[in-house]
C-alpha cells in the first residue's frame, strides 16, 4: 500500500495502528448516534399564547421559531447548492457559489415580497370599498362671508359656454344688459385665464334676505341685423349663461321622468321651429344659512373655536347674527314684455304688471330691429345646509359602483400580469440558472452548445440603443410629467384643490411641472451617463434638449389652436401678455432647474452593467411576426385599466360636468403604473427569449402605446358622444387638445415601462457573468 504523500510502502505496524484508530472512530460515532436518539425532543408547535412560548428555555429544547423565521429557514440554500463545481470552467458565464446562494434567496424572497405587496394593495382597496363614499372630499378654500339683512349681494357673470362648440365667448358679446357703472373684469389667476374664464360684474343686484319680484333690469337697444343673427347663432349652438354669487355658480334643475337633473347655468334661448325665443326673465332662489358663531373653527365643525379666525363681511361681523349664502338656483323663463310699457322706467324699477314665470312655456320671440326687455325676481330661503357643505350639490357623485368596478377590473389585470411575472422570475429564470449551476464543467460545456433564449444575448443586451439622446429626453420628460400628475392628483384627493378656488388645479399642475424640472434633468442625464458607461460629456446638451422637448411640442400645438381661438374672438384664446408670462416662467424656472438636475445627474455615479458587451453585435434571428405588432397590442391592458375613469374625465372636460372624485383617480393612476410596469417587463422578457436584444425602445413603447388607444377613444368620443361638434374649428380644437394629452400620457407611461424593464434586465443578468 502506497502513501499518497510519501509514495512509500507502509510497514505492517503502521497498518495495524490505523486499523485500531478506525475502530475507535466507528465506536465513538455509533455511541454519539445512540445518545442523540435517546435525547431527541419532539418540537412543540408554535402558538402565540402557548405557555412555553414566553418561557426561557435552553437552545436545545426551544420551541420552533415563528412562521416568519421558518420562512427564512426555507429560503436558506441547501448543502447541495453550496457544493459548487469546478473552479476552472469552460462555460461562457459560470455562476460563483456565493452569488448562486444569494440569488436563490433573493429570487424566492422577491416572490414573497411581490405576493405581500399585491395582498396589501388588494386589502387597501377592500378597506376603501367598505368605507362609505357619498361625496367628494375637499377643503372649502375660502372663509365664510357674513351678510347682514339688507347688505348688497353682487352677481358676477362668466364666459358663455357650449358643449356643441367648446369655444367660450364673453357674456357681453350678446345684447344683454350692462351695469350702470360699466363692465369691470374681476381679478383672475393663471388657471382661470388658461381655462378661458372671463369673470365680470353684472347688473343683477340683490339685498340680503330681501325678496324682490317684477324687477326691471333694462330695455335693450333694437336688435341690429348683426346682433340678431349672432343671437340666433348662439341659440342654435346651445350656449349657456354662467352666473356666480358669493363664489357659487348658478345651478338649474330640470325634471326628467321621476328624477331631477342638475345643470350649471341656463341656456341663452331656445328654438321652436323657425322661431327663436330668448330667456329674458330669471327667477333666482338664494339659499341662506343663519350665521351664529364668529369663529371659522365652529362653522366648519373642526378645531378649537377659541383660536378661530373671524369671518369677513358685515358691519358688525363679530357681534350680531347674520346670514351666509349656501346655494344659488335659477329658473329661466321667456316672457313677452311690452317695450313701450317700460320706455320711461329706470333700472331696478318695478315692472308695471305682475310677471308669472312658467318654464314650460316660451313667448318672447326675437325679431330684427326690436328691443328685448329683461326682468328678474329673487327669493331668499333659509336652508339647513351648512357653509362647508354648500358645494355638495355640485360635487355629488353619481355611479360610485362604476368607479369601483373599474378598480376591480384593474386589480384583476394586475393579478394576471403579476402571476406571469412571478412565473418568469421564480420558475423559469431561477430554474434555468440553478440547473446550469449544478452541472459540472463538462456538462456546462456541452450545455453551452445547446443554449437558447435570453442567455444567448448576454453580450449584447446592454448595447447602446439607437438615438440614445432622444430616449434620454423622453425618459426625463416622462419622469417630470408623471411626478407632476402624482403630486397634483394627491393634493386634489386630499382636498387642497378646492372647487371654490377656480383655476387652482391648472395652476397647481403648471407649478409642479415647472418645479419638477430638476427631476427631468437628473433622470435624462443619469440614463445618458449609464448608456455611455460613465462618460458624462455632453450632459449640458442633454439637459437643454430635455427642457425644450415636451414644452416645444406643447408650444407648437397650443399656438396653432390659439390662432384658431383668436380668429373666433373667443375668450379661450390666451392673451399675448399671458403668452409672454408662460415663456418667462419656462425660461426662468423650468430650464434652470432642469440644468441643475442634469448637473446632479452628471455627478451621480452611473449604473454599472453586470456584463460586458461584445464589439460585434449579434445577429437577431428572423421572427415569425413583427415585433412592433406585439408592442402595439401591449397597450390594450393599460387602456383597460383606465378607460372607465377616462369616460368621466372626458365628460368633465367636454360636457361641462363637475369631476371631483380624485380619490378614485389616484387609485386608478397607481394601478395604471403597476400595469404598465408589468406589461413592459413581460414583453421585454419575451423579446429576450427570441434573442432580440434591442429592448430599449420596445420597453418604452410597449407601455407607452396605451396613448394610441386613448387617442382612438377620443375620436370615438368625438363622433358618438359629441356628435362631431359643430364645425371644423371645434373639431380641430378637440383633436389638438387630445393630441397634446396623449403625448403627455405616452411619455409618462413609456417612462414607467422603460425603468421597470431596465431594472428587470439589470437584475436578470447580474446573476450571470460573461468570460
Amino acid at each position: 500500500m502506497l502513501d499518497p504523500v510519501s509514495k512509500k510502502r507502509k510497514k505492517p505496524r503502521d497498518r495495524r495502528r490505523e486499523g485500531r484508530e478506525s475502530k475507535r472512530c466507528r465506536h465513538r460515532h455509533r455511541h454519539a448516534h445512540r445518545s442523540a436518539k435517546q435525547h431527541r425532543v419532539t418540537p412543540t408547535p408554535y402558538k402565540p399564547n402557548h405557555p412555553l412560548a414566553s418561557s426561557r428555555r435552553s437552545p436545545l429544547h426551544s420551541s420552533p421559531p415563528p412562521p416568519d423565521l421558518l420562512l427564512l429557514h426555507r429560503h436558506s440554500p441547501s448543502p447541495r447548492l453550496r457544493r459548487g463545481g469546478s473552479r476552472r470552467s469552460t462555460a461562457r458565464f459560470p455562476l460563483p457559489r456565493s452569488r448562486s446562494a444569494g440569488r436563490s434567496r433573493r429570487s424566492r424572497s422577491s416572490g414573497g415580497a411581490m405576493a405581500r405587496l399585491f395582498f396589501l394593495v388588494a386589502a387597501a382597496v377592500a378597506v376603501l370599498m367598505s368605507a362609505p363614499v357619498a361625496h367628494a372630499f375637499y377643503l372649502p378654500g375660502s372663509y365664510p362671508h357674513k351678510y347682514n339683512p339688507g347688505d348688497s349681494l353682487n352677481v358676477k357673470v362668466n364666459s358663455l359656454t357650449s358643449i356643441d362648440t367648446e369655444i367660450p365667448f364673453s357674456y357681453y358679446s350678446l345684447p344683454f344688459c350692462t351695469p350702470s357703472e360699466g363692465v369691470k373684469d374681476s381679478a383672475e389667476n393663471l388657471g382661470e385665464l388658461l381655462m378661458g374664464d372671463r369673470i365680470e360684474n353684472s347688473p343683477y343686484r340683490f339685498k340680503m334676505y330681501t325678496n324682490e319680484t317684477d324687477v326691471l333690469l333694462c330695455r335693450s337697444a333694437p336688435l341690429a341685423p348683426d346682433a340678431f343673427s349672432l343671437l340666433k347663432k348662439r341659440i342654435d349652438e346651445m350656449y349657456q349663461v354662467n352666473l356666480i354669487l358669493d363664489n357659487l355658480p348658478a345651478i338649474r334643475y330640470t325634471k326628467k321622468d321621476d328624477y331631477f337633473l342638475r345643470w350649471t347655468g341656463y341656456p341663452v334661448g331656445i328654438r321652436v321651429g323657425v322661431d327663436y325665443y330668448v330667456f329674458n326673465h330669471l327667477q333666482f332662489t338664494v339659499l341662506v344659512h343663519k350665521y351664529e358663531d364668529p369663529n371659522v373653527a365652529r362653522v366648519m365643525g373642526t378645531g378649537d373655536a377659541t383660536d378661530g379666525i373671524p369671518t369677513g363681511g358685515g358691519k358688525d361681523a363679530a357681534g350680531s347674527s347674520g346670514w351666509m349664502v349656501v346655494g344659488f338656483e335659477v329658473v329661466p323663463c321667456s316672457i313677452k314684455h311690452s317695450p313701450e310699457d317700460v320706455k320711461s322706467l329706470k333700472m331696478y324699477s318695478k315692472y308695471p304688471s305682475k310677471i308669472k314665470c312658467d318654464p314650460a312655456t316660451v313667448s318672447m320671440s326675437i325679431k330684427e330691429n326690436e328691443p328685448i326687455v329683461y326682468t328678474y325676481e329673487v327669493t331668499f330661503v333659509e336652508s339647513d345646509i351648512k357653509w362647508p357643505s354648500r358645494w355638495d350639490a355640485y360635487l355629488k357623485m353619481e355611479g360610485a359602483k362604476v368607479h369601483w368596478f373599474s378598480i376591480l377590473n384593474s386589480l384583476m389585470v394586475i393579478a394576471f400580469l403579476a402571476g406571469i411575472v412571478f412565473v418568469i422570475l421564480l420558475r423559469t429564470v431561477r430554474r434555468d440558472l440553478t440547473r446550469y449551476e449544478e452541472l459540472d464543467s463538462e456538462a456546462q460545456a456541452q450545455m453551452n452548445e445547446e443554449l437558447s433564449g435570453w442567455k444567448l444575448v448576454v453580450s449584447d443586451v446592454f448595447r447602446a440603443p439607437s438615438n440614445p439622446i432622444l430616449l434620454c429626453m423622453m425618459v426625463g420628460d416622462g419622469v417630470q410629467i408623471l411626478g407632476m400628475a402624482v403630486v397634483t392628483i394627491l393634493f386634489a384627493a386630499l382636498g387642497f384643490m378646492s372647487p371654490a378656488s377656480r383655476g387652482t388645479l391648472i395652476t397647481g399642475m403648471l407649478f409642479f411641472y415647472l418645479v419638477l424640472g430638476i427631476l427631468a434633468g437628473y433622470a435624462s442625464v443619469r440614463v445618458w451617463k449609464t448608456i455611455k458607461c460613465g462618460d458624462h460629456s455632453g450632459w449640458v446638451g442633454v439637459s437643454w434638449r430635455t427642457a425644450c422637448f415636451f414644452p416645444g411640442i406643447a408650444f407648437l400645438i397650443l399656438t396653432t389652436l390659439n390662432f384658431l381661438l383668436w380668429g373666433s374672438q373667443s375668450t379661450g384664446a390666451i392673451p399675448f401678455s399671458l403668452f409672454v408670462v408662460l415663456i418667462l416662467l419656462w425660461f426662468c424656472i423650468s430650464v434652470p432647474l432642469t440644468l441643475v438636475g442634469g448637473f446632479l445627474g452628471a455627478k451621480a455615479p452611473h449604473i454599472e452593467y453586470p456584463v460586458r458587451t461584445n464589439q460585434i453585435p449579434r445577429e437577431i434571428p428572423a421572427q415569425k411576426y413583427p415585433s412592433w405588432l406585439l408592442v402595439l397590442g401591449a397597450g390594450t391592458l393599460p387602456f383597460g385599466t383606465l378607460f372607465i375613469e377616462l369616460f368621466f374625465i372626458m365628460s368633465s372636460i367636454w360636457m361641462g360636468r363637475v369631476y371631483y372624485v380624485f380619490g378614485f383617480l389616484f387609485i386608478v393612476m397607481l394601478l395604471l403604473v403597476i400595469v404598465c410596469a408589468e406589461v413592459s417587463l413581460v414583453l421585454t422578457y419575451m423579446h429576450l427569449c427570441v434573442e432580440d436584444w434591442k429592448w430599449w425602445w420596445k420597453s418604452f413603447f410597449s407601455s407607452g402605446s396605451v396613448a394610441i388607444y386613448i387617442f382612438l377613444y377620443s375620436i370615438n368620443y368625438l363622433v358618438f358622444d359629441l356628435k362631431s361638434l359643430s364645425g371644423p374649428v371645434s373639431a380641430t380644437l378637440y383633436l389638438g387638445y387630445s393630441l397634446f394629452m396623449v403625448i403627455a400620457i405616452m411619455l409618462a407611461t413609456g417612462t414607467v415601462g422603460f425603468i421597470s424593464s431596465f431594472c428587470f434586465v439589470h437584475y436578470l443578468f447580474s446573476s450571470v457573468k460573461a468570460d
